[in-house]
C-alpha cells in the first residue's frame, strides 16, 4: 500500500470522510510551523478570505490562543492593519519593533500597546490571493526585526501554503471560511521538561499501546484500553485534532521528526499537555519497517519534590495554560484569592473571580502573551487590600506568584498599575481594554471622519462593521418628518425592505422600539423575534441587532445588522455594537448637514455656469465642468461662449479657492466679462477692466486667472490674452497638436495697473482650439508642464472623433480618479466654416 494510502487507513480521526479538511490542516500547521522557526517567533497566525471575499477570517493560531483574540478572529479587509495590508498590497508588512508599529499603524499601537516585533505576508498562488499570514517575536535591542533571508523563507513558506491551497481550489474542496470556522490550534514546540506515561502509535497497523501511568494519568484502566487509537481519540481536545492528524501524516509520508505538542483531558477533569514525535524506520530499506508516531505526557510538575517546597511557601505560586486557564495553584495562592482549588482550576481566574474581572487585569495578561516578556501588576482586592501579580511566559503557558503588597501603595496607583520586578510600584496607565475592541471603535472612528456623505457614511459602516462582527445584511434608515426612509442597504432582496418604507416611529416594530426606547435590540433567534413581534417578516435571517441612531439627544435613525445563521451576542460584543452606533450616528448627522450644505452650493454653481452654449455658424463648441472630489465638490473654475456680431468671445477662468465665495466671485466675475464683452471692449481690455473690478469691488483677497479669446469666424482670426492662466492648445487639421506660447500678464487681482497682451492666429478650417484650468493638468509629485504636454499628446492621439468624444476623453483620467483636489473646466472650439461653393466648371456634369 502506498504511503498515502497507509495514511488514510491508519486515521481515527476522520479522515476517511474528511480527507480534503484535513490536508487544509496540514498545509496550516505545516506552513505556520516553518513561518515560526524560520523566524524564531514565538507566535503566528493564518488568515484566509472569506467567502464574501469582504473579510479575512482566522484560520490557524500557534502561540496566542484564539480564544484571547477577540475582535480579531475577523478583519476586514479593507482595514488598517498590517495583515489586511499584506493581502491588500501582496507584499509583507515588516514592522521591526513597537516604534515602527506606532509610526505606520497608530490606531494598531494604541489598541495593543505591547512590545513586539510582527510580519505579516501574503498567502498567494498565481494571481490569486488566499490570505495572509503573521508572526509576532519579541523585540532585541541589537536586533533590526527579521533579516532578508528571514523574510525570504517567510515569503517562501506563505509560498507553499499558497501553492497547497490552489491545488484544494481547482479540486473544488478548499471549502469557504465564514464566523463559524474554527481556527486550528497549534501549539508551539515544547520546552525541555519531563515526559511521563509513553504510548506508541503504529501508523501502519493502527495498533497503540500506552503504559500503565499514561492509563491512569487519562483514568482509563489498563484492563479497558483497547489499544486501538480511537479510544485515545476520545481524550484529545477537539481544537488539538487537525494538529495530530498534520504530525501522523508527516511522521508517515515525510519520514521526519516533528515535535508537536496537544492537549488531552485527564480523568479528574484537567488537561495535560502530550507531546508527539515520529520514529522513521531503523532500516528505511526494508519493506517490514513500520513508521511510529510516539507520545509522552508532558509532567506539570505535581507529583514532583518540588510541588512539595512550593507548597510550604507563603507567596502564591500558579500556572496557567496558553489561554489563561489556571492549570496550577498551591495552597497559599487559595487563600490569597479565598477561593478552593477546585472553583479555580480549569478556568480563567477574571472569569470565576468578580474583583478580578476588570478588564485591565486581562489585559497585563494578554500583554505577557503577546510580547513574551514578564509583566508585573497591582492587584486590588476587596475592601482595601493589594496584591502584587507576577506573570512569567513560556512556550506552553505561564508561570506566575502573587503576594500581598508589604509597603505603601503610593497615592494614585490603581488596578492594573505596572510594579518593577524590584522596588517600589511604577506609576503607568492601564493597557487598552479587551484586545480588537478598541481598534474596531478607532478603526471605524478613523474611516467616519473621512467619510463626508451619507452615502459615504452608510459604504464605510457595510465594509467596516458587517466583516467585523459576521454578519451578512445591513440596513440604515435615517429620520425625516418623524418617519423611517431607507437610506442604505446591504445582502437585503430589492423589494423585502420596501415593505417598511415610510414606517412611522410610532409603529410596533423592532427598529422603531429601538429608536424610542434609545437602547440597542439584540435578537438571537427567529422564534425570540416573532414572540415579541407576531407576523413580522423575517426573510431569511436568524439574529438580529437593532442600533438606535442617536446623536445630540434627537433621532437620526437606525442601524439594523442581519445574520443568515444563529448570532449569540456577547456582553462585550453587545457594548461595542452599542459603542459604535453612537459613532454612527453622529457621523451621519453630521454627513446629512453636508449633504443639504452641499446640494445648496451645487444649486448655486450650475445656476452660475452656462445651461447651455449658443450654435455659431462656422464654429463647434461643447464644454464641460468637472468638480473636484474635495470638500464641497464646488469651486471657481468656469466657461463662457459669448456670441457678438460677427465674432464670437470664448473663456475659461479660474478663481482661486474651492467653496461657497469661490462659486460667488466666479458668478460675478462671468457677469462682468459679459458686460465688458457686451460693451465691445477689446479682448485685451476686457481682462484689464475685469482685473480692476475683481481689486476695487470684488474683494482684493480673491485671486482668479482666465483665457479670453475673440474669434472671428468668417476670417478664422482669433486674439488671444491670458491672465496667469495655462496657455491654450490647438489641433491642427492634420491631427498634430500643439502649445500656444501666447504672452500673458498676471494673475487677476494682483495689480490694477497690469497689461494684458493680445496676441493674434490665424486658424486653417478643421482646427480645433482648447481652453482649460490647471485641474486638468496638475498632478501630485508631477509638475505642471509635464501636465500640459501629456494633454496636448492626448488631444493628437484623439484626432478625428467628435467634437463631445474628444471633451468626454480629454477627461476620462480625470473623471475616474476619486481623489481629485482642484476643480476643472474645458472648453474646446472647432473651426468648421462650409466648403466653397463650387464654380460651374467645378461641379460634376449630370450623365
Amino acid at each position: 500500500m502506498s504511503a498515502s494510502g497507509e495514511a488514510s487507513s491508519s486515521y481515527p480521526f476522520g479522515a476517511a470522510s474528511a480527507g480534503e479538511a484535513l490536508e487544509r490542516d496540514d498545509a496550516l500547521v505545516t506552513a505556520l510551523i516553518s513561518a515560526m522557526k524560520v523566524t524564531g517567533a514565538h507566535a503566528g497566525s493564518v488568515f484566509l478570505l472569506s467567502g464574501d471575499h469582504r473579510s479575512l477570517v482566522l484560520t490557524a493560531a500557534c502561540g496566542t490562543p484564539p480564544s484571547l483574540l477577540g475582535g480579531w478572529r475577523r478583519i476586514p479587509v479593507n482595514s488598517r492593519i498590517p495583515v489586511a495590508e499584506a493581502y491588500r498590497s501582496g507584499h509583507i508588512v515588516h514592522l521591526a519593533d513597537a516604534e515602527e508599529t506606532m509610526r505606520r499603524f497608530p490606531q494598531l499601537s494604541v489598541a495593543m500597546p505591547y512590545p513586539f516585533g510582527s510580519a505579516s505576508v501574503p498567502v498567494r498562488a498565481g494571481e490569486r490571493t488566499f490570505g495572509a499570514m503573521a508572526v509576532l517575536w519579541t523585540p532585541e535591542p541589537d536586533r533590526a526585526g527579521l533579516s532578508r533571508a528571514q523574510r525570504r523563507q517567510l515569503r517562501s513558506a506563505a509560498d507553499r501554503l499558497g501553492t497547497a491551497l490552489a491545488g484544494l481550489g481547482g479540486r473544488q474542496a478548499l471549502g469557504e471560511c465564514d464566523e463559524r470556522t474554527e481556527p486550528v490550534v497549534v501549539p508551539p514546540p515544547s520546552a525541555p521538561v519531563t515526559r511521563v506515561g509513553l504510548f506508541d502509535w503504529n501508523l501502519d497497523t493502527g495498533a497503540l499501546t500506552a503504559d500503565d501511568e499514561l492509563c491512569a494519568i487519562f483514568g482509563i484502566p489498563p484492563r479497558e484500553f483497547d489499544g486501538r487509537a480511537a479510544t485515545l481519540a476520545t481524550r484529545i481536545e477537539p481544537a488539538d485534532l487537525p494538529g495530530l492528524r498534520s504530525a501522523a501524516r508527516a511522521a508517515l509520508q515525510e519520514g521526519r521528526v516533528l515535535a508537536h505538542c496537544l492537549r488531552i483531558r485527564d480523568g479528574g477533569g484537567g488537561d495535560r499537555t502530550v507531546e508527539l514525535w515520529g520514529r522513521v524506520p531503523e532500516n528505511p530499506g526494508n519493506s517490514q519497517a513500520s513508521s511510529h508516531l510516539v507520545g509522552a505526557v508532558l509532567d506539570s510538575g505535581s507529583g514532583m519534590a518540588a510541588v512539595a517546597a512550593i507548597e510550604r511557601l507563603a507567596d502564591g505560586f500558579f500556572a496557567l495554560s496558553p489561554d489563561g486557564r489556571l492549570t496550577y495553584a498551591n495552597h497559599s495562592l487559595e487563600e490569597l484569592l479565598r477561593a478552593r482549588q477546585d472553583e479555580l482550576l480549569g478556568r480563567r481566574p477574571w472569569d470565576v473571580l468578580p474583583w478580578l474581572a476588570d478588564p485591565v487585569y486581562e489585559d497585563r495578561y494578554r500583554a505577557a502573551v503577546v510580547s513574551q516578556q514578564p509583566v508585573s501588576f497591582l492587584v486590588r482586592r476587596p475592601p482595601d487590600e493589594w496584591l502584587v501579580f507576577s506573570l512569567h511566559p513560556g512556550a506552553q503557558g505561564m508561570t506566575g506568584w502573587a503576594a500581598p503588597v508589604r509597603q505603601p501603595v503610593p497615592a494614585g496607583a490603581g488596578p492594573g498599575t505596572a510594579v518593577a520586578e524590584e522596588g517600589p510600584p511604577l506609576s503607568l496607565s492601564p493597557a487598552a481594554p479587551r484586545l480588537g475592541d478598541l481598534y474596531r471603535v478607532l478603526q471605524l472612528g478613523s474611516a467616519l471622519t473621512e467619510a463626508v456623505t451619507a452615502r459615504e457614511v452608510c459604504d464605510v459602516v457595510a465594509e467596516q462593521l458587517l466583516p467585523a462582527f459576521g454578519g451578512q445584511k445591513l440596513a440604515i434608515s435615517v429620520v425625516e418628518e418623524r418617519r423611517l426612509h431607507l437610506l442604505s442597504q446591504r445582502g437585503y432582496p430589492e423589494r423585502f425592505l420596501a415593505r417598511f418604507e415610510g414606517t412611522p416611529l410610532h409603529a410596533r416594530l423592532p427598529v422603531t422600539d429601538a429608536l424610542t426606547s434609545g437602547a440597542p435590540l439584540f435578537v438571537e433567534s427567529r422564534q425570540e423575534l416573532l414572540k415579541t413581534y407576531p407576523g413580522i417578516p423575517l426573510g431569511d435571517s436568524h439574529s438580529w441587532a437593532f442600533l438606535p441612531l442617536i446623536a445630540s439627544n434627537r433621532p437620526v435613525g437606525t442601524c439594523m445588522l442581519g445574520f443568515d445563521d444563529v448570532h449569540r451576542f456577547p456582553g462585550e460584543e453587545r457594548g461595542l455594537l452599542t459603542a459604535l452606533g453612537g459613532l454612527i450616528a453622529q457621523a451621519l448627522e453630521r454627513a446629512r448637514l453636508y449633504d443639504a450644505e452641499f446640494a445648496l452650493a451645487r444649486g448655486l454653481q450650475n445656476a452660475l455656469l452656462p445651461h447651455r452654449l449658443p450654435t455659431l455658424p462656422d464654429l463647434r463648441v461643447t464644454g464641460r465642468y468637472l468638480p473636484g472630489t474635495r470638500g464641497m465638490d464646488i469651486g471657481g473654475d468656469w466657461y463662457d461662449v459669448i456670441p457678438t456680431g460677427e465674432e464670437v468671445a470664448l473663456i475659461v477662468g479660474d478663481v482661486e479657492g474651492h467653496n461657497v465665495p469661490a462659486a460667488a466671485a466666479m458668478g460675478q466675475l462671468r457677469s462682468a466679462v459679459r458686460a465688458f464683452v457686451t460693451a465691445g471692449h477689446r479682448p485685451g481690455d476686457v481682462v484689464a477692466d475685469t482685473n480692476r473690478l475683481l481689486l476695487d469691488d470684488l474683494g482684493p483677497a480673491l485671486l482668479a486667472s482666465c483665457c479670453y479669446a475673440r474669434f472671428h469666424p468668417r476670417s478664422g482670426v482669433v486674439r488671444i490674452v491670458r491672465a496667469g492662466h495655462c496657455p491654450p492648445l490647438l489641433r491642427l487639421p492634420d491631427g498634430r497638436a500643439e502649445i500656444l506660447d501666447v504672452p500673458g500678464g498676471p494673475l487677476l487681482g494682483v495689480v490694477d495697473t497690469a497689461e494684458y497682451p493680445e496676441s493674434e492666429l490665424h486658424l486653417a478650417p478643421g482646427s480645433v482650439l482648447a481652453l482649460y484650468t490647471d485641474g486638468l493638468v496638475e498632478r501630485r509629485g508631477s509638475d505642471i508642464g509635464s501636465g500640459i504636454e501629456r494633454l496636448r499628446a492626448s488631444l493628437a492621439h484623439m484626432g478625428g472623433e467628435r467634437l463631445k468624444d474628444l471633451a468626454d476623453g480629454l477627461l476620462r483620467d480625470a473623471s475616474r480618479s476619486a481623489d481629485r483636489a482642484d476643480d476643472i473646466a474645458l472648453l474646446l472650439t472647432e473651426y468648421a466654416p462650409p466648403p466653397p461653393p463650387q464654380t460651374a466648371l467645378e461641379r460634376p456634369s449630370a450623365r
